[in-house]
């Protein structure tokens, strides 16, 4: 089991990288990514994982409770 465990947390933690690497290349065109691809694709992960969070535990988690209970509780 504790195997496993690691096989998905390593990937999830692993996996930004490649998605960053990813993007400079679209986002330069296949050339040396300059200053403003890195800031550019850098602000757009940053910004995507804030909603991201932000919506799922601001809107749903906290909505989500067990009669009156369960709101920050579950947090």
């Amino acid at each position: 089991m504790l195997g496993a465990l690691g096989v998905v947390y390593g990937d999830i933690g692993t996996s930004p990288i490649y998605a960053f690497r990813e993007a400079l290349v679209a986002s330069s065109g296949g050339e040396v990514a300059n200053r403003g691809d890195i800031l550019g694709v850098l602000s757009l992960i940053i910004w995507s994982l804030t909603i991201i969070v932000t919506i799922k535990y601001i809107m749903f988690v906290l909505r989500a409770d067990n009669r009156g209970e369960g709101g920050v509780l579950s947090l």
